[in-house]
């Protein structure tokens, strides 16, 4: 079974800064891809950044320049530090992960139960 678990949220002063962490566990063969998504209360859950054990690293318009996701690591963890965080970050934040698991027949995506982060204006 592969679990994902985040920590490092919590309440924050606008222009502050916080990092998520999220740690992979279980029989895991390959880990082809770690992302952050975030939802707020009645809001669609939306992509924030991700990074793939190619290299390849993305963000979405509204966190470049403040936020910095690291790479797949071997251990499967992975990090995602938010700097000058404004109050419009305040969310949820989930961490998903690629994952192609031991006795799997292809990658699946699997989640994280959420962390949550507030920014107070």
């Amino acid at each position: 079974q592969v679990q994902l678990v985040e920590s490092g949220g919590g309440l924050v002063e606008a222009g502050g800064s916080l990092r998520l962490s999220c740690v992979a566990s279980g029989r895991i063969i390959y880990v082809s891809a770690m992302a952050w998504y975030r939802q707020s209360p009645g809001e669609q859950r939306e992509w924030v950044a991700q990074a793939t054990s190619a290299g390849r690293i993305e963000y979405a318009d509204f966190v470049k320049g403040r936020f910095t996701i690291s790479g797949v690591s071997a251990n499967s963890t992975n990090y995602l530090q938010m700097n000058n965080l404004k109050p419009e970050d305040t969310a949820v934040y989930y961490c998903n992960a690629r994952i192609y698991p031991a006795g799997g027949d292809d990658f699946r995506d699997y989640w994280g139960q959420g962390t949550q982060v507030t920014v107070s204006s």
